[in-house]
């Protein structure tokens, strides 16, 4: 892709944008950069921006910065109603995504995943088998770091790890990795998709350029996953908890893992395959299993308080990630939960809260709306803040129950991200427990 004095215009400031602008400007093409937020953040992106001679609008989208482009490359985060995004369509301007620029320059073979749950923790542990098994691994996308931010590490010999959402697979055209894996689609973002099959069909593009040199890893236990065999030119390897979805040898035993929670079997077993494919031996794949303690704010326990424990799975921010962890609750469980409403159909957990959850403590935006789906399935409680719902939650609370932390919404009405949810859930039972302790 020759980019060589083209105009290119990058639509949003975040790290993705950022990383995108920055690696344009290294392929030597002419650089704008427009961001509808004025913020501390942004104004101090500007200025680092505009020192790479990089022209910065932000505060707003105008149409004259639009214009003139030869090629508009937009962040995940950037919605097809964005105004920006509109004038690029009207003046038939080529529109990608930060994924897709940061592929066409990428020298390595990517092993991508998405699936609307567990995507983050297989990204980490697949990264850790390749490295423990000596290989060049980079691991990025959504995740953390951009792909375009990764690229200058990027060799031909390098595995791009790299964590897929169905936003960066909405601006996609020649993205093709080696190994796609599918972990699961469920209910999820119906604030940006008005259907369910519209965020389906947006996860399965991962695999829409494959051919048959090309691997697709699918969830043998989801049965909107099994029926794609047949719909993909790759070939196709089910992992599955509950079935013998192939021959398999016997890699670890479950209670070896430090990883908490039965969908965590799920992840591991997806994980073990990506390495059998690329070649990593079985003992390597073992000792990284057995010392993988997964990453922060999922299902992590952050406090044992007069005998109950409190988990942190902020990061369980869809209806069934929330159902996955209930299920791996072997005791009774006070369950804070709530936040930005994504418009989720709560009450497919109403059978698992029923089952599992004493006291159901509601926080935030959302905090109605799962009242109205759940009333009845257990004794729901308001709360006002991240505080007060683990105070009340200590005051329910016996040796025969756990708190948990798993809020079936994203974050933003109350907290900058899902990781400051999990920070003040941590700081206020810690804050509980030292209390508790001086008197």
């Amino acid at each position: 892709m020759n980019l060589k004095g083209k105009t290119v215009t990058v639509i949003g400031l975040g790290n993705s944008g950022v990383n995108a602008a920055l690696l344009l400007c290294d392929v030597g093409a002419i650089v704008r950069a427009t961001d509808s937020q004025d913020t501390p953040a942004t104004r101090d992106v500007r200025k680092a921006l505009e020192r790479k001679a990089i022209k910065v609008e932000i505060g707003g989208h105008t149409e004259s910065f639009i214009k003139g482009s030869g090629l508009i490359v937009a962040s995940p985060g950037v919605e097809d109603s964005s105004p920006a995004i509109k004038w690029a369509a009207g003046f038939s301007i080529p529109i990608i995504g930060e994924m897709e620029l940061g592929f066409r320059f990428c020298k390595g073979r990517i092993i991508a995943i998405t699936g609307t749950n567990g995507k983050s923790t297989v990204t980490g542990l697949i990264g850790e088998i390749l490295k423990d098994g000596g290989l060049d691994a980079v691991v990025c996308g959504n995740i953390g770091n951009s792909l375009c931010g990764e690229i200058s590490r990027i060799k031909i010999d390098t595995w791009v790890v790299l964590e897929v959402s169905s936003f960066q697979l909405e601006r996609i055209d020649e993205f093709k990795p080696k190994i796609a894996v599918i972990l699961n689609v469920t209910d999820d973002h119906m604030d940006r998709y008005t259907r369910f099959s519209d965020y389906f069909s947006e996860k399965l593009k991962i695999f829409r350029n494959q051919d048959d040199t090309d691997v697709l890893i699918l969830n043998y236990d989801a049965k909107n996953l099994r029926e794609l065999g047949g719909r993909t030119r790759s070939r196709v390897l089910f992992y599955s908890r509950s079935q013998n979805a192939g021959a398999a040898n016997k890699i670890y035993d479950v209670s070896d893992m430090k990883l908490k929670g039965r969908h965590n079997v799920e992840n591991v077993l997806a994980s073990c395959l990506v390495g059998s494919v690329v070649g990593v031996k079985e003992d390597s794949m073992r000792n990284t299993i057995r010392d993988f303690k997964g990453l922060p704010h999922r299902f992590e326990t952050i406090a044992v308080i007069d005998g109950v424990e409190y988990i942190d799975d902020s990061k369980g921010t869809t209806v069934d990630s929330t159902v996955r962890a209930l299920e791996s609750c072997e005791k009774s469980v006070i369950l804070i939960a709530g936040g930005k409403d994504k418009h989720s159909d709560y009450s497919a957990a109403r059978d698992i809260v029923r089952e599992k959850v004493r006291h159901l403590i509601l926080i935030g935006e959302a905090r109605d709306a799962i009242k109205q789906a759940l009333e009845g399935a257990s004794e729901i409680h308001i709360a006002k803040d991240m505080l007060d719902a683990v105070t009340m939650a200590h005051g329910l609370a016996d040796g025969d129950s756990v708190v948990l932390l798993s809020p079936m919404c994203s974050s933003f009405d109350m907290f900058t991200g899902y990781k400051e949810r999990g920070v003040v859930f941590k700081r206020a039972a810690m804050g509980l427990k030292g209390r508790l302790q001086k008197a």
